[in-house]
């Protein structure tokens, strides 16, 4: 139960230094007058942030779904519910922002879906297990 711990606390700190790191990444384009931005913006870090840790929640969540194990469940479900946290803030964050511009939208939707998956099979997981 420790290790699993010491994976929530890591996961939660990596999630914070993420959204500390506002500018960090930020590329232009070449063009003085193009909008388009190209390479990790921190809009993009921070939903890529929130992918990684959806698509974790749902690799537990399938891989425990025929083993009935309760605690790398309840981990799982942990994981897909910061992973849709971190999505609800990305989008809040780029609200109005359009597709491509660098705001990190589309991997914000991404973090949701993944993390909503991954709270579907590790509920299944517990389900099977009770009922």
């Amino acid at each position: 139960m420790k290790k699993y711990i010491r994976c929530i606390l890591i996961v939660l700190l990596v999630s914070s230094f993420s959204f500390s790191a506002s500018k960090a990444f930020s590329q232009k384009s070449e063009h003085p007058t193009s909008t388009y931005v190209k390479g990790i913006t921190a809009g993009r870090a921070r939903a890529l942030v929130g992918v990684i840790i959806g698509l974790i929640s749902l690799i537990i969540g399938v891989r425990i779904k025929n083993y009935y194990r309760r605690t790398p469940a309840i981990i799982s479900i942990f994981l897909g519910f910061t992973a849709i946290i971190l999505g609800v803030i990305n989008l809040s964050i780029s609200a109005g922002a359009v597709f491509g511009s660098g705001s990190g939208k589309a991997g914000a939707i991404g973090s949701l879906v993944l993390g909503l998956l991954g709270i579907t099979f590790s509920g299944l997981s517990i389900r099977k297990k009770n009922g």
